[in-house]
């Protein structure tokens, strides 16, 4: 990334291309998309872990509570113990999201004239005395 904030798709963006790709209509499309959302808010909320082979896992843990301080008082305060929702990267996801990509040898658009070879830097330089 170049310190530029990577464009964000919205859940209706998605809807329209899985209408266009199935042929289904948007508003069939927009309901299975949010049942399948609320299936897995539902699996989390009741504790479950969900695993999509190839894709990842998600699953609830429990932080415990603990002290901290905050930084502008330097105040002690109690953080009570909370769920938290966790998602490990399954293996498909990692290759094609994580995982550096090869780089592409450049394009040549045309052929350019050949260039005058630079000097070997290891060669003694050459002298013009008769000896």
């Amino acid at each position: 990334m170049t310190g530029q904030q990577p464009r964000t798709t919205t859940k209706k963006e998605l809807v329209n291309r899985i209408a266009e790709q199935t042929g289904q209509t948007k508003v069939v499309v927009k309901d299975i998309v949010q049942k399948f959302l609320d299936e897995i808010i539902d699996e989390l909320a009741h504790g479950r872990r969900l695993e999509f082979r190839e894709f990842g896992v998600f699953e609830v843990k429990e932080r415990a509570a603990r002290r901290a301080q905050n930084p502008r008082t330097l105040e002690k305060v109690e953080v009570p113990s909370k769920r938290v929702v966790k998602f490990k990267v399954g293996r498909m996801m990692r290759e094609r999201v994580c995982e550096e990509p090869a780089p592409t040898p450049p394009e040549v658009i045309d052929e350019a004239p050949p260039t005058k070879q630079a000097k070997n830097p290891f060669e003694p330089p050459k002298s013009n005395s008769p000896f």
